[in-house]
């Protein structure tokens, strides 16, 4: 039936058509984490040129994400790209014109943003996965809404990005019934934000000096593992260390010492499954014959 799908999309829509449905069967049909591999390998190919001068005071630039980036991009745009009428009048810019814009509003308010931890939350990312899926790391999610409406995500690439508060996981049951829209209670508030910020002073990956306007609060145990969201359980991370400790599933934690808190990595590859192995395993010991 995969054979016959794949040679009927290939016969309407073309190469182009069986793009489309590629990820998917990879998710649906393929080894686990085969569809993880191949987008973390996309990373290796993201770009932004310098700006080469057309000489008629405009700049262009050659930008190539991966599929995440994309995802996360198109988000941005879609509610800043929206043709905008003026007093009753039609917005007559091009697409093209207004997602220029739209790009440059991003920048504007990320640097007008500074210091400040909040977040606005009037873009998000939505994205549907099961529970099952989302705990064991299988399959796939889903976008929602926008031009990148279907856009197959990787377990481990989800579990990163539900770190981050403009991201609404839409998690699904067996009978596909909504278990969770993503309730806030798994973020870190603004509060936790900046007492972390306090403690961590920037990325605690080790040998990294990012400072912490650029990091994101991550779970060290994470939600999706019953992970709390409170200051025991989270550490700052730049977005490249932060995308390191989840394709590598690698464990942190809180060591108090006499200077105070400060955020300890095993780099050993795997040491986060050893962590939720050796919980499970204090947890069968303490519960009740």
């Amino acid at each position: 039936h995969v054979l016959e799908g794949l040679i009927g999309m290939a016969e309407q829509h073309g190469p182009s058509g069986c793009r489309l449905l590629r990820d998917g069967l990879i998710a649906k049909y393929g080894r686990q984490d085969v569809l993880q591999d191949q987008q973390n390998m996309g990373k290796s190919f993201i770009r932004l040129s310098q700006p080469n001068d057309t000489g008629a005071n405009t700049f262009e630039y050659r930008l190539t994400l991966d599929i995440e980036g994309k995802a996360v991009l198109e988000a941005a745009l879609g509610p800043l790209s929206a043709p905008k009428p003026v007093d009753g009048e039609r917005d007559l810019r091009s697409s093209d014109r207004r997602r220029g814009d739209a790009l440059v509003t991003l920048v504007r308010r990320a640097v007008a943003a500074g210091d400040e931890v909040g977040k606005t939350n009037k873009t998000t990312l939505l994205l549907t996965m099961s529970y099952d899926d989302l705990k064991d790391r299988l399959g796939a999610a889903t976008t929602l809404g926008g031009l990148d409406a279907g856009t197959h995500l990787a377990p481990e690439t989800v579990r990163r990005l539900c770190c981050d508060g403009s991201v609404i996981p839409i998690v699904l049951g067996a009978d596909g019934e909504v278990m969770d829209w993503g309730l806030e209670k798994r973020f870190f508030t603004d509060a936790q934000t900046k007492r972390l910020w306090l403690r961590d002073g920037g990325c605690t990956y080790p040998g990294c000096g990012a400072p912490p306007q650029w990091t994101d609060a991550h779970h060290l145990v994470h939600w999706a593992d019953l992970g709390p969201s409170n200051l025991d359980n989270g550490a700052l991370l730049c977005e490249r260390h932060h995308t390191i400790v989840h394709s590598r599933r690698l464990a942190g934690r809180v060591v108090k010492g006499s200077f105070g808190e400060r955020v300890e990595w095993d780099l050993t590859r795997g040491s986060y499954d050893d962590l939720l192995a050796r919980r499970a395993a204090s947890n069968t010991a303490t519960e009740p014959a």
